[in-house]
């Protein structure tokens, strides 16, 4: 299978993916992008604006994750705001749900944080603390590892918990951990994709 992983950060998504796909991964910081090359050295890495990458290549692959960039939307932006730091929201994560809905007839998954807002399309399902769109039935998640406050907790503990080894002397590790989709969750989506149903969607 042809998948397309973008905003694919160090990959937390695709860790249990396994290595028989033809994975195609699109991050934009330099940084990142060779730390995702070194954990999953299988994969295509393009350093490039994913937002358009998804516009000229969509036509091209069998599966779709997209995880835009989430801090304009997460409820960090209330005190953010308190403070002075005033912002729009990043109207891109919605370009990206409108453009798939109505063009795009492979699998595909759209992956946020849970908003300060209500969201202006609703998502197809709330899943451990991220709102996703999809063309396909998701199933409830059962986290086999329980919850687990991501921001409270330091790089090795983080590490330990999503099971990813960072690189030595890799930059910024516990962000790069933070910001990672824990795998067991990025598995239970992708392994939902065969309930695709190009006309509707029934939540149970």
């Amino acid at each position: 299978m042809k998948i397309l992983n973008l905003y694919a950060g160090i990959g937390g998504n695709r860790k249990l993916w396994g290595d028989e796909h033809e994975i195609t991964a699109v991050e934009n910081i330099p940084k990142i992008a060779d730390v995702y090359r070194e954990l999953w050295p299988n994969d295509t890495v393009i350093e490039a604006d994913a937002h358009q990458y998804l516009l000229d290549h969509y036509k091209e692959f069998d599966f779709i994750w997209s995880s835009p960039p989430c801090p304009t939307h997460s409820k960090l932006q209330i005190p953010q705001h308190a403070i002075g730091n005033i912002r729009y929201p990043d109207m891109a994560l919605y370009q990206e749900i409108i453009f798939l809905q109505q063009w795009c007839r492979v699998p595909w998954v759209v992956e946020n944080v849970i908003g300060y807002y209500i969201p202006l399309v609703p998502p197809t399902r709330e899943l451990a603390r991220h709102y996703f769109w999809s063309n396909f039935h998701l199933k409830k998640f059962y986290n086999p590892k329980g919850s687990y406050d991501l921001i409270r907790h330091g790089k090795t503990s983080l590490s330990l918990y999503l099971n990813i080894i960072l690189p030595e002397g890799t930059k910024d590790g516990r962000k790069l951990l933070r910001n990672a989709v824990i795998p067991e969750l990025g598995l239970h989506v992708f392994n939902c994709h065969d309930n695709l149903k190009q006309e509707t969607l029934v939540l149970t």
